[in-house]
């Protein structure tokens, strides 16, 4: 809800920030274009910083109950994009796209909303701009490699997740184990999601690096998730295994850095103490992915990328496995219980080391009990990554067990020693 009345100084607020945006999007457009000859530009720096203010206004002015002035100076500067538009085809050699003219009227769009007080929309929308802009060649080379079944893939999860998801019911369903359709669809979205990351990676970049950075943006979200997909797929890739392992050694090496800063957030002095796990726990798989890295078979960037970059019946077979993993740990955590802080974080350390994270935070209320937080965060971690490893061993490959498990084993090994030490 606007206020009837918008003070002097918000005013000038609103109106520096459309000013800004035209300045931005104008000051691109400099450096894009030649100013005269037949490819010439029809507006540069100063005509979007006037677009802008033009758009900043007419917020302002609607924002005031001033709908006619408004709507009147919205108009005048779209019909000047379109008549600018015009002349230019008319007399151009050759065809025009019209980027700069389209630049024109999301300029006069995105400085009315910030002129109507939508600062933060306005703001981000004008960034997404000017990146858009800016980047040309590299949105054209990443295009033209994206094919027609990439597109289909990208689409289907769409349907998937703004359709299907919103439909399913919440739950738990009591009498099922607690079962609970919606968060089994957002585990399949999860798990889909990381598939197309990973198709999309390997097509850049190839199998080894492409798997990499794929688990190592998964590691931000879920890396039990990611070993649990990456296990799988490397029985059906063989010739990836090297790849496959990079990703979850890279996902296991940013969770350390993960949950500290979490803790940092919810308690700086837990986090401190977690730096002794930590550390040498992203240390350990750092080195390991930079040695898998330096060892990526060549070969394998030759292969051919999987049929269905979603992999959607295998999502979901290992979405369910997952679900009734949960399903069993609540029903023997609600049966038999959890006993202390180290039986919380064994069982939370195989379920769910984020939630361990923020509990022991939130339960750390002076120096003895930071210290024993940030140790059972410590044994969680330790649990989860061997956890990980038996996931590698019972659903990878032949060769992806050798890599990953070793990885896995020496920073279980560590993490092991420093608790010990610490203990």
């Amino acid at each position: 809800m606007l206020p009837d009345t918008i003070p002097p100084l918000t005013m000038v607020e609103y109106l520096a920030v459309a000013t800004l945006i035209g300045l931005v999007v104008g000051t691109e457009r400099e450096w894009s274009g030649p100013a005269a000859g037949p490819g010439r530009r029809y507006a540069g720096l100063r005509t979007f910083l006037l677009l802008g203010i033009l758009g900043g206004v007419a917020g302002l002015l609607i924002g005031e109950d001033a709908m006619i002035p408004g709507s009147i100076l919205l108009a005048g500067g779209a019909a000047f994009n379109v008549v600018a538009y015009a002349r230019a085809v008319r007399g151009a050699q050759a065809p025009r796209d019209g980027t700069t003219e389209a630049a024109g009227l999301v300029v006069l769009a995105l400085a009315t909303l910030a002129g109507l007080g939508f600062l933060l929309i306005a703001a981000g929308a004008g960034a997404v701009v000017v990146f858009a802009l800016g980047e040309k060649q590299r949105l054209h080379w990443l295009v033209r490699r994206i094919g027609q079944e990439e597109m289909h893939a990208a689409l289907q999860f769409l349907v998937l997740a703004l359709v299907i998801l919103p439909l399913l019911p919440t739950g738990p369903y009591e009498s099922f184990g607690g079962f609970r359709p919606r968060v089994l669809w957002a585990m399949v979205l999860l798990l889909s999601g990381i598939n197309f990351a990973g198709y999309l990676a390997r097509r850049l970049v190839g199998p080894g690096k492409g798997y990499g950075i794929t688990g190592a943006l998964a590691g931000l979200i879920s890396s039990t998730a990611l070993t649990l997909q990456f296990s799988r797929i490397s029985r059906a890739e063989p010739s990836h295994a090297r790849g496959l392992a990079l990703g979850v050694i890279a996902a296991c090496t940013i969770l350390p850095a993960r949950i500290v800063l979490v803790s940092l957030a919810l308690s700086p002095a837990v986090a401190l103490h977690l730096l002794w796990f930590a550390i040498p726990a992203f240390a350990v798989g750092a080195v390991c992915s930079v040695l898998l890295l330096r060892k990526s078979d060549s070969a394998e960037a030759t292969t051919e990328a999987p049929k269905s970059p979603l992999r959607l019946w295998s999502a979901l077979q290992l979405a369910i496995v997952f679900e009734l993993a949960f399903v069993a740990i609540r029903y023997a955590q609600s049966h038999f219980g959890s006993t202390g802080m180290v039986g919380s974080a064994v069982f939370f350390g195989v379920a769910d080391l984020d939630a361990l994270t923020v509990s022991m935070n939130r339960l750390a209320v002076n120096g003895d009990s930071e210290v024993a937080a940030a140790r059972a965060i410590g044994i969680g971690l330790l649990t989860n990554t061997v956890s990980k490893m038996m996931i590698a061993v019972v659903l990878g490959g032949k060769a992806f067990r050798k890599l990953a498990v070793g990885g896995l084993a020496v920073t279980a090994i560590v993490l092991g020693g420093v608790l010990c030490w610490r203990w």
